[in-house]
């Protein structure tokens, strides 16, 4: 009897334990892991070329297992992407797991080879953590899209497109009703088209410059897309007149950048002081230059779309032409060269505080001390198309002012970086500079500009807008 109670105790205990851990088997074998949240996320409403797609996913608990990406279309899947992960196991409960993950990529015509124009399932599969008994169904998230391979139609309805570096030009031409943006791309610039006044709804033009820095047409082109980027595109110049950047030698003496680096510091809060007076200055002339150039292309989208101006152009009359357009200058300090950048406009040199007057009929789109230029005035004369006058000694105008042919807008100065008293001027086209020499000479305007619009246009050009 003595030894019978304690046996008893023991098997007892024994199958305590025995229960217990059937119970957890039991448990662990019915742990499965919750359903994973989904989201598919594609980036435009259809399937064109490369239409990006976002699939993120979320498994609080045990995490997630695998991330499955399809694309199916006729009965045939493409596997986009699949990513695997290492769950919880089902008896724990902390540990090492991912619990939300994202795909991103890309799937269209350039990416997925054999799709066809009709529609296509993106398809999201992720699946669930399970245990040795229990194999749980996965989430399933799907999307249908239509599959747009065709470009937009895109044809040309001017001729005897002759541009040259660092000129301008304008082409007109037809798009189909899919296209949603449409213009000339030269080299990395993109100039927006717009509708042709007085043409069909599909007629469009473009206002496009040529980088100075190009040096062929061939990369002077039209192009249309539609919503997924499926994209046209057309040679359109005939030809192309080269002009390689002059070289100019600039040396810097104490004297002038004592004079016009203070100045400019003071006026530009800010550039923040290098400790030495050449320090400054190549703060200046390098990435305050740069600074003003990004602040004129960001003017560009503010122009008006008509024409405001009615007459070839005004040059500044009896001034001396002082430089080249996008000469290429170097700068000497002590005879040692310490920057080299591309002066893009004119000088125009004639008797100090000369009257500044307008080149064209338009609107004043900045008026003030404008870094490197000094007090300086920006015109929009419509349709991107701008000009710029610097180194004022005054400014007789305000932003938002309209401005007749020939008003005096200020007076020539030397403020800014400008040596002496002098009038720095250019043309831009989509706040890309241009040749303003194109723009001055009326043969020119009639040839590459006028003509090719049409007579509605002409006449709208000459008569004001």
């Amino acid at each position: 009897m003595t030894m019978a109670r304690p046996i008893r105790l023991v098997f007892r205990a024994l199958a305590a334990v025995l229960l217990l851990l059937l119970a957890a088997a039991g448990a662990t074998s019915l742990r499965v892991g919750g359903p994973p949240v989904v989201s598919l996320r594609p980036g435009l409403p259809a399937v064109g070329r490369r239409t990006p797609v976002v699939l993120s996913a979320a498994a609080p608990g045990r995490g997630l297992v695998r991330l499955r990406l399809e694309l199916e279309q006729a009965g045939r899947v493409h596997v986009l992407a699949e990513r695997r992960y290492r769950p919880l196991p089902p008896w724990a409960l902390a540990g090492e797991r991912t619990e939300t993950d994202e795909i991103r990529l890309e799937v269209g015509a350039a990416t997925t080879p054999g799709l066809k124009e009709g529609e296509a399932v993106l398809r999201a599969v992720a699946d669930r953590a399970g245990t040795w008994l229990l194999r749980p169904a996965p989430v399933t998230v799907e999307v249908r899209l239509p599959v747009r391979l065709r470009p937009p139609a895109l044809s040309l309805l001017s001729s005897q497109h002759y541009v040259a570096q660092g000129g301008a030009g304008v082409v007109v031409y037809r798009v189909g009703p899919t296209s949603v943006r449409d213009g000339v791309q030269a080299g990395e610039w993109f100039f927006s088209g717009a509708a042709l006044p007085g043409g069909r709804p599909s007629d469009r033009f473009a206002l496009f410059g040529v980088p100075w820095t190009l040096s062929s047409g061939a990369r002077v082109r039209l192009v249309a897309s539609d919503e997924v980027d499926n994209r046209s595109e057309l040679a359109f110049v005939d030809r192309f007149f080269p002009h390689p950047p002059t070289r100019d030698r600039m040396a810097l003496e104490d004297t002038f950048l004592e004079r016009v680096v203070p100045e400019i510091l003071r006026q530009t809060p800010e550039l923040a002081d290098r400790g030495s007076l050449l320090a400054n200055y190549l703060e200046v002339n390098r990435d305050l230059r740069r600074r003003n150039a990004e602040e004129l292309a960001a003017l560009a989208p503010r122009s008006v779309p008509r024409f405001l101006w009615r007459e070839t152009f005004l040059p500044l009359r009896g001034a001396k032409v002082m430089s080249s357009f996008a000469d290429r200058r170097s700068y000497l300090y002590q005879g040692r060269e310490v920057d080299e950048q591309t002066h893009l406009g004119f000088d125009l040199a004639s008797v100090a505080r000369t009257p500044v007057p307008a080149a064209n009929r338009g609107v004043v789109l900045l008026a003030r001390y404008f870094g490197i230029y000094g007090n300086a005035v920006v015109l929009d004369h419509g349709y991107g198309l701008m000009s710029l006058y610097a180194h004022l000694s005054e400014i007789s105008v305000a932003e938002g002012q309209e401005v007749e042919r020939a008003a005096i807008l200020g007076t020539t100065g030397k403020t800014g970086l400008a040596g002496g008293d002098h009038l720095h001027f250019t043309t831009l086209v989509g706040g890309l500079p241009v040749n303003p020499k194109e723009w001055w000479d009326p043969k020119w305007v009639r040839d590459r500009v006028t003509s090719k619009l049409g007579t509605t246009l002409a006449a709208e050009a000459t008569g004001g807008g």
